[in-house]
């Protein structure tokens, strides 16, 4: 098992969620990751997923970033726990300012969890940087819930919807059509659709050439 199963270090937080679906997720990246090359994490939160991704893919150097304080102690408490060679310190990294972004290129980003708890403006930030650091070919592939149109919205993405907007107005589970229109005006053409366990999708985009 990765070193995360183990008992998690001081200052290192945890998430449910995050060990049922890390197992789905994983099975899904392995596929379409290069098999070498730097994976950009964006809104890596706790940094269970780098842990567990970096220690299944040792081929990719994983970068996990985060523009929340907390969350960058946590990455870093799991980062020197698991003692991960292609495991990379952890940075600040805010995608709603691509532009100051730590970064001058990836040859994948990874996104899990960030699109429906954010301001859009962070998924233009996240549309306007993977436009410009991603090569040709190269994957943003999304994880979260989206609204299909033509399609019935699950009861519980709906009552999760609620709960975000509840909790802050700019947050809630984005139209799945409004996100490709976005990635596509970036260069990044719409690739793969993958459904996932509890009503959760994962999008794969590809840089298309300059």
């Amino acid at each position: 098992m990765p070193p995360m199963s183990n008992k998690p270090p001081p200052a290192a937080r945890t998430s449910p969620s995050t060990a049922r679906n890390r197992g789905p997720i994983l099975s899904v990246l392995k596929p379409r990751l290069p098999e070498s090359g730097l994976v950009l994490e964006i809104a890596a939160g706790a940094g269970e997923h780098a842990v567990y991704n970096a220690a299944a893919l040792p081929g990719l150097e994983w970068l996990p970033t985060d523009p929340d304080p907390e969350a960058l102690a946590s990455i870093a408490a799991w980062r020197d726990h698991a003692d991960l060679p292609n495991l990379l310190p952890p940075l600040r990294l805010d995608a709603a300012d691509p532009e100051n972004w730590p970064v001058q290129r990836a040859d994948a980003i990874v996104n899990i969890n960030m699109i429906h708890i954010s301001p859009w403006s962070a998924t233009e930030g996240l549309m306007a940087g993977a436009g410009r650091l991603l090569p040709t070919g190269g994957p943003l592939i999304l994880y979260g819930p989206y609204i299909e149109r033509g399609v019935e919205t699950a009861p519980s993405n709906l009552a999760f919807d609620q709960s975000l907007k509840a909790r802050n107005p700019a947050w809630g589970i984005r139209h799945l059509d409004e996100v490709m229109a976005l990635a596509t005006q970036h260069g990044l053409e719409f690739a793969e659709q993958i459904a996932m366990p509890a009503n959760n999708l994962v999008l794969v985009f590809r840089r298309t050439s300059n």
